[in-house]
């Protein structure tokens, strides 16, 4: 898994203002059908989990649970969030591309 392309996409798309990080930016991204993506990190809660496996189900956003940390993400983007959602096609088809490989 190449969680470097990752992680440099996704400092693009914050950069872009076309990610939302944390739980209630997040869950508001998918609730306003902005999220074409959802990613929980690894070291997510049991409860953020189920939330947001429930909530991605209910409004049909894909969501992966991906092997890297909060502090991975951090490092990457400035922002500690266990959650993320793309809220851009072309950065959420290619995030799934290099994800599903």
């Amino acid at each position: 898994m190449n969680y470097e392309r990752l992680l440099s996409l996704l400092g693009l798309a914050r950069k872009a203002k076309l990610a939302s990080f944390g739980h209630d930016a997040a869950k508001s991204a998918i609730r306003s059908k902005h999220a074409k993506l959802c990613l929980l990190c690894n070291d997510a809660s049991e409860r953020l989990s189920k939330e947001f496996l429930f909530l991605t189900q209910e409004e049909k956003v894909p969501l992966r649970e991906i092997d890297l940390t909060s502090l991975d993400i951090r490092a990457a983007t400035q922002y500690k969030a266990a959650v993320v959602t793309v809220d851009n096609n072309g950065f959420a088809k290619k995030m799934l591309d290099i994800l599903d490989i």
